[in-house]
């Protein structure tokens, strides 16, 4: 993706400082663009954690990167094997909900425990960070090919009248590496010709969707407008919105997809008015070893997310209060939608039906 017209990963090695991890720090979008440089493994919890960087797959790549400075760390110690154990262990606990922070963690934590002296297991870890990355960004434009077909279907159905398309939270470039999950089709169909709109839900309480996807969208030129998240039912009544794609932190075994709260809502409102609702995912977002959505953490976030919000005026950032200072308030980050609601699960190898069955057919034939 490209920011006034210069391409940017979200995350990457610092190009002269290898013991440099910069990110784009998401908080300060829409109205400043900000790189955060990060040192430590106490910085990348904290980053995880608050939110500097969020969604599944960055999130992934983010755990890898942690675990690389979690082994630089411990070589600093005169115990390098329960440092390195106590720093991952830290990092997996930064959040609870999306299975790509545990997979990134443990899958780089195996190829430095496998190295013998410390400078190989340092740069094992770096070297595996650098790969998981990359596979994110390739299985991305894999999902941007493969959800490209529906809507160049959906396209030709209406004879080249654009094609609405709702979204809800951010599922895209920032929330990934490159492309993302949810907008890679998006951007595919986009560059592709294709006339597209977006319905952009505004995402309370952080408001990713109209702080982040709505600035993405505009970045790549794609037409969007940005909603209230009530409005869904609506359009989808009165015929438009021809397509809804969301993202996923974590899919069950059986094809729950557990996303971003109110994600639920948009699957019963598309489901009762005939609507396809597709969900864009990488395998790395797949929890094979959980059978239902029942059995995911939802994580609970700080009630400062739900009775503040933050703006700008006059270009300056505020923070202004929303309700009463005595109303308590519930921030649940998360919810589960059911696999019978969902029309299929985009992959880097396809479309799957959302059943343990359709996703066993589906990655056991790609084998």
């Amino acid at each position: 993706m490209k920011v006034d017209g210069k391409h940017y990963y979200t995350i990457w090695k610092h190009p002269e400082d290898i013991s440099k991890i910069q990110i784009i720090d998401q908080r300060h979008l829409p109205h400043r663009f900000v790189i955060e440089d990060i040192t430590t493994v106490d910085q990348m919890v904290a980053a995880i954690r608050d939110m500097h960087l969020r969604g599944a797959i960055i999130i992934g790549a983010a755990a890898g990167y942690g675990v690389y400075l979690a082994a630089r760390e411990a070589a600093e110690t005169g115990n390098f094997d329960q440092a390195f154990k106590d720093r991952c262990d830290a990092l997996k606990a930064a959040r609870p909900t999306a299975v790509n922070l545990e997979w990134g963690v443990n899958r780089t934590a195996a190829v430095v425990n496998a190295a013998i002296d410390i400078n190989e297991k340092i740069h094992a870890a770096l070297q595996e960070a650098d790969d998981i990355a990359l596979e994110e960004i390739d299985r991305s434009q894999r999902i941007g090919a493969h959800g490209l077909s529906i809507i160049k279907k959906l396209s030709q159905a209406k004879g080249g009248e654009p094609v609405n398309i709702l979204t809800h939270c951010n599922a895209g470039w920032l929330a990934c590496i490159d492309h993302g999950t949810a907008t890679a089709p998006i951007y595919a169909a986009y560059d592709a010709g294709i006339d597209v709109h977006v319905w952009v839900d505004e995402t309370r309480p952080r408001n990713q969707g109209a702080r982040l996807t709505a600035w993405e969208l505009g970045q790549h030129g794609v037409k969007h407008t940005v909603i209230v998240d009530n409005t869904g039912g609506h359009l989808m009544q009165n015929g438009m919105v021809d397509l809804v794609i969301v993202g996923t932190d974590r899919t069950t075994s059986n094809g729950d997809v557990v996303n971003k709260i109110g994600t639920y809502l948009k699957a019963l409102a598309a489901h009762d008015n005939g609507v396809p609702f597709y969900v864009a995912l990488p395998s790395s977002s797949i929890d094979w070893e959980l059978q239902s959505g029942s059995d995911v953490p939802i994580e609970l976030r700080g009630e400062e997310e739900v009775t503040s919000i933050w703006g700008e005026s006059d270009g300056e950032l505020l923070c202004v209060r929303l309700t009463p200072k005595n109303s308590p308030a519930a921030n649940y980050a998360f919810d589960v939608t059911p696999a019978h609601l969902v029309t299929g699960l985009i992959t880097e190898l396809g479309v799957s039906s959302a059943s343990a069955e359709g996703l066993r057919e589906h990655f056991n034939n790609a084998r």
